[in-house]
């Protein structure tokens, strides 16, 4: 049964309802980073970046008597994210974000780079005072830690072969077939809205892209993010298509970071520190610097 436009309508509500790795996704993301460092920004073109924050909401200056200096956690073997280069030096999105916001504050910070699997623990057992970006804003995780502000969300995307994404219009999707990761959120969201004859399974975000690529697949549909990397190896076949979808209840929250349950001033330093960065445009700049295929 092909894709009816009372589908695609569907799907088109759902888009403007939205809020604003295996080992190979692993080596993508790493060459995308190993060019980055080579190349540096200027191969990123403009972008769109949302605003994830509330523009109107009042911005009380922190009590930083309470926060003279900050001991920051990071994740390692998260690029591009926090990783560690060749030479053992730490880097990546995630810690130039954080020198940043220590900068703005105007406090001492340390920068500590733990195991992913370590670092949570880390945090509850007092060895550090804010955990970047990457632990998931779970139930479980909100009971044991609390968050800042959302700074970098999560959308979805459809990516299609470059003659056709500035056609592509997802209004009009009858008669496509539309790889996606199985059994992943973003088949379930796809699930509610299109035929399921429509929908071309694949075991990873990479097998699903190397469909679009091969001509197995008109779409990919999955997480834009992940997608970005792939595509910045494959340019010349593949790009994304009509915009993204902001579903944070469905495809995720998005990154923030995470202190002790109940350190509200490093909470509200860490949140205010955002905010400006957010509004100099350091957060813009640091997403054009680490993400040269933009996701949004």
């Amino acid at each position: 049964m092909a894709t009816t436009s009372s589908d695609t309508q569907n799907l088109l509500t759902a888009q403007r309802e939205g809020n604003g790795p295996g080992l190979r996704l692993f080596a993508a993301i790493l060459s995308t980073v190993l060019l980055l460092l080579v190349l540096g920004a200027g191969i990123a073109a403009a972008q769109t970046f949302p605003d994830h924050f509330d523009t109107t909401q009042r911005e009380d200056a922190p009590d930083l008597s309470a926060v003279p200096s900050l001991r920051i956690l990071a994740m390692t073997g998260f690029p591009p994210f926090s990783f560690r280069q060749a030479n053992g030096e730490l880097t990546g999105y995630n810690i130039d974000l954080a020198k940043s916001m220590c900068a703005k504050l105007g406090v001492v910070c340390t920068i500590q780079a733990w195991p992913f699997e370590q670092a949570a623990d880390a945090l509850a057992d007092n060895q550090g005072d804010v955990l970047l970006g990457g632990l998931a804003i779970t139930p479980e995780n909100v009971d044991r830690f609390d968050f800042s502000a959302i700074y970098l969300g999560f959308p979805a995307r459809f990516v299609a072969l470059k003659q056709n994404a500035d056609t592509f219009d997802p209004g009009d999707l009858g008669g496509k077939s539309i790889a996606v990761r199985v059994g992943g959120v973003h088949e379930e969201f796809l699930k509610d809205f299109l035929s399921l004859d429509a929908l071309k399974p694949a075991p990873t975000e990479i097998e699903a892209l190397a469909m679009v690529k091969s001509g197995a697949a008109d779409l990919y549909f999955g997480d834009a993010m992940r997608a970005s990397f792939w595509l910045n190896e494959n340019l010349e076949c593949c790009a994304f298509a009509g915009d993204a979808y902001y579903r944070p209840d469905i495809f995720g929250d998005g990154l923030a970071m995470a202190v002790p349950a109940g350190h509200d001033a490093v909470r509200n330093a860490v949140n205010w520190a955002l905010q400006r960065l957010n509004r100099d445009g350091t957060l813009r700049e640091l997403y054009l610097r680490w993400f040269p295929v933009g996701f949004y």
